[in-house]
């Protein structure tokens, strides 16, 4: 009977498939992509014929953003560049789903390089509007049903920015929880591999296979108090996106939930400004053998950002890393002084703006990839014209057990 839900399931993709993508454009074109799909299929059945054998994400089809690699697929990262420079050893977050049971349904689109120039993806609510980025395709993939789970990369706010745009869960965990080994590299010291969900159980499935040394948590005992860093960050996002955010906040205290103002991040613009000279000077030295070879092939946008970090000295990109932990320790800090459990905050500055030329500002989400702290993304509803908007959720560092634990509860609520 499995067999047969699985086959059936392929067959019926495969029509929503051919239906939507050509609008959509989540995924990079494959000739004989769902006669590939049935051959895995099949061997994946033939290999689990009982079903008490069967892996945890037996069967779930797996959209993978173009910057990681995998068998059999050429990684081509969103670029002009030859694919030859990006082969190599299939990345081992793609590894372990495989090895959990899972289906690559394909390479989904990415931005340039995971920057800021976009691909040909549209949002699923809306194609006038920005899927968002850079893991464009992965946030759009799920959101239009084509997979359960796609997997993606933040930066700067790659994961929860489209995740929010495209009304889906996205699961940014603390820096280094999940390996980046075989992904094309943006600002090593800010890369943060993460999943795209349709709900946070299945951000729980996935996290449980992909992160180091997960732990099985049951639930948490009480609700968790939850802290809004007030101040300039928090002032970052349109006036459109605060009244929803406050919206929610109301939804979560009538629900029980304490919610607490905390004064936060005074120097957000300074913070802003360190996180972005570490992305331009480690994309320029990532693109060093690259950019004098083959500059000419480069989006604009990833040019100038190579060029600006440049000239930027090991002594300042250190100074800038070590703004990292400071972030890191202060916003902990925070948390123990007013006993919070989580930070709330918005995903995205407002909804998905109309046009495909910019995939959004990611200024909500710089300061939890800057300090490496794990994030979620909720849908938490829509504006007046049907465009999602997103709740993100901030927990303790290598706290990601805790924080996906208590979203299930709080995606109940503001969902």
């Amino acid at each position: 009977m499995a067999s047969v839900d699985l086959l059936a399931r392929i067959d019926e993709l495969e029509e929503r498939f051919n239906a939507r993508e050509p609008v959509v454009r989540a995924f990079v074109p494959e000739e004989g992509r769902f006669a590939r799909l049935r051959r895995e299929a099949g061997a994946l059945l033939e290999r689990y014929s009982e079903p008490g054998t069967r892996p945890p994400l037996f069967g779930v089809l797996v959209g993978v953003k173009d910057i990681f690699r995998v068998d059999g697929f050429l990684t081509r990262a969103g670029s002009k560049l030859p694919p030859h420079l990006f082969q190599g050893r299939e990345a081992e977050s793609v590894t372990a789903l495989k090895n959990a049971g899972a289906l690559v349904l394909g390479k989904t689109v990415t931005t340039e390089f995971a920057y800021f120039a976009p691909g040909p993806t549209r949002n699923p609510h809306n194609p006038e509007h920005t899927p968002g980025g850079s893991s464009s395709g992965s946030a759009a993939a799920v959101s239009a049903g084509f997979c359960s789970l796609a997997l993606g990369t933040q930066t700067i706010g790659s994961i929860t920015r489209p995740a929010a745009f495209c009304g889906v869960v996205g699961y940014k965990p603390s820096y280094d929880r999940i390996s980046r080994a075989g992904v094309i590299p943006l600002s090593p010291s800010l890369d943060h591999v993460g999943a795209f969900t349709p709900d946070v159980d299945g951000a729980r499935r996935a996290a449980s296979v992909l992160c180091r040394e997960w732990v099985l948590v049951n639930g948490n005992s009480g609700l968790p108090v939850l802290g809004i860093p007030e101040g300039p960050y928090l002032t970052s996002a349109t006036g459109e996106g605060l009244a929803h955010f406050s919206a929610v906040c109301e939804r979560l205290a009538a629900s029980g939930y304490e919610v607490r103002p905390v004064k936060a991040m005074p120097d957000f613009e300074d913070i802003r400004a360190r996180h972005n000279l570490i992305v331009a000077a480690e994309a320029a030295r990532v693109h060093a053998e690259w950019f004098p070879r083959y500059g000419d092939l480069y989006h604009a946008k990833t040019a100038d950002l190579i060029r600006r970090g440049q000239p930027v000295s090991d002594a300042e990109l250190s100074q800038a890393l070590a703004g990292r932990e400071k972030l890191r320790q202060e916003l902990i800090s925070l948390m123990d002084g007013h006993s919070l459990d989580l930070w709330i905050s918005p995903s995205a500055p407002g909804p998905a703006p109309k046009g495909l030329d910019s995939t959004g500002d990611p200024v909500m989400n710089v300061p939890w990839t800057h300090s490496g702290l794990p994030t979620l993304n909720l849908p938490s509803g829509v504006n007046a014209v049907g465009l999602p908007l997103g709740l993100q959720l901030a927990g303790r560092w290598y706290a990601d057990e805790a924080l996906l634990a208590w979203a299930g509860d709080i995606e109940r609520v503001v969902g």
